[in-house]
């Protein structure tokens, strides 16, 4: 595969483009890609930040038109960094040249109709997402007792991205759920049908994105075959200095290491599971029910922890409870993860997080909700947007995302085609260590 993405490379460089370049135009390359580069990102991800935590159509496409002049960029910088490959150069200009070659999360297609068109699928997407709202007229019409309705639908072994928000709320008879209040109620509640209805309910804010997202996938996957990649898929994989297919070999290697514990944790958990719901709720064999997991992603059983516990085993600390007697606001759960990375000695956030972050879902607007941190402008300008909520989880998350702003900082100085992690797994074991 690496040979093949070499030579499909290779075809796309520009014609006549011959391997007699020397060290001081490799050099010349390279600074003027990671200057186009860093401006035609910093627009993308203030772009991006807008739309946001301001979702609206305008907002979408902007952000729409400002990735889609970066990945162009980008995709211009990749294809011309080809021509380099046969010269003996220092280790540090082969690394940049190879992450140059490596940048792209999606690319777009060649022809400029649909290159647009995906974009504006990404952003049509993402606004979807933020607003969505799961409305029910009477949330105490559920099934009867015993098996829940259509349980087959919410079984699955699948994990979604990780450091997700949580926010309280009331079940709010009538009302509509976003995925903050829907989060807590599958955290908290203990209704087998209740748990059920909502997570099928949040589940159906896809539906109008499914046609979306297939072109969306039919057009990336056109774009990274374009590129030299069988499919996106294998785009990403490229970017852990292996070939993409050796990669999933290494993952599928240390998941057997784990397998055995993983399967005896599951068994027990399953075993816990159906003494709380009944075994018509939790089949013998097969994926758990997702919707019983504590989690709308089903990546962390932490919330069923009390359900779990081994008979007689120690409660230890609520922190939630703790957090609320302090009376930690949000901005004060962010302070407190603040003070304990100034522990370790690094320098204070500037106050430009403080200003420009978002840390508590506002009342007047639409906003993606799903914890992240930013780097704007690859320099200062850090920030989380979170809808933080006063838990022990959310506490957790937010350590998570202050490990990626620290991360973010500690490499502000590098060269720009240095300014991001080794490949995008160490940035999650460094927030999840921290968390």
């Amino acid at each position: 595969m690496f040979h093949m993405v070499r030579f499909i490379f290779l075809t796309l460089a520009a014609t006549g483009a011959a391997y007699s370049q020397t060290r001081a135009e490799a050099e010349a390359f390279l600074k003027d890609a990671e200057t186009k580069l860093l401006k035609v990102g910093n627009e993308a991800q203030r772009a991006s930040w807008i739309q946001s935590t301001y979702i609206t159509e305008d907002t979408e496409a902007l952000t729409a038109d400002a990735n889609e002049a970066a990945i162009n960029v980008t995709k211009q910088l990749a294809r011309g960094a080809v021509r380099f490959d046969k010269l003996n150069l220092p280790p540090d200009m082969k690394r940049k040249l190879y992450l140059l070659k490596n940048a792209l999360t999606v690319a777009t297609p060649t022809d400029a109709k649909e290159s647009s068109e995906l974009t504006k699928l990404m952003s049509g997407m993402e606004g979807t997402y933020g607003r969505g709202k799961y409305c029910r007229d009477n949330p105490k019409a559920r099934t009867g007792p015993g098996r829940p309705s259509n349980v087959e639908e919410t079984r699955t072994l699948e994990a979604a991205p990780s450091s997700v928000v949580r926010a309280s709320s009331s079940e709010d008879n009538g009302k509509c759920l976003d995925i903050s209040s829907i989060e807590t109620i599958l955290a908290e509640n203990r209704d087998p049908n209740e748990l059920l209805d909502v997570w099928k309910g949040w589940h159906t804010i896809a539906k109008p994105m499914r046609k979306d997202y297939q072109r969306f996938v039919e057009l990336s996957n056109k774009g990274a075959r374009e590129m030299g990649f069988k499919d996106s898929g294998a785009m990403w994989r490229a970017k852990y200095d292996m070939p993409p297919d050796e990669f999933a070999k290494e993952l599928d290697r240390l998941w057997d290491q784990v397998r055995p514990l993983y399967v005896s944790l599951h068994a027990y958990v399953r075993s816990r599971l159906r003494d709380k719901y009944g075994a018509d709720a939790v089949p013998a064999n097969g994926p758990l029910p997702a919707h019983l997991l504590g989690n709308i992603w089903q990546q962390s059983w932490e919330n069923i922890g009390e359900l779990v516990a081994p008979p007689n085993a120690g409660t230890g600390y609520d922190l939630t409870k703790i957090l609320k007697e302090r009376k930690f606001d949000e901005r004060e759960m962010v302070r407190y993860g603040e003070r304990f990375f100034t522990s370790l000695g690094f320098a204070p956030l500037p106050k430009t997080f403080w200003d420009r972050s978002l840390f508590k879902k506002p009342l007047d607007r639409d906003v993606v909700c799903h914890a992240s941190a930013w780097d704007v402008d690859n320099d200062q300008d850090l920030r989380i947007k979170m809808c933080i909520q006063i838990t022990a989880e959310e506490f957790a998350v937010v350590h998570h995302e202050l490990g990626h702003n620290f991360y973010q900082r500690a490499y502000k100085d590098r060269p720009v085609l240095f300014r991001d992690s080794a490949n995008d797994g160490f940035h999650e074991a460094v927030g999840d260590t921290i968390a």
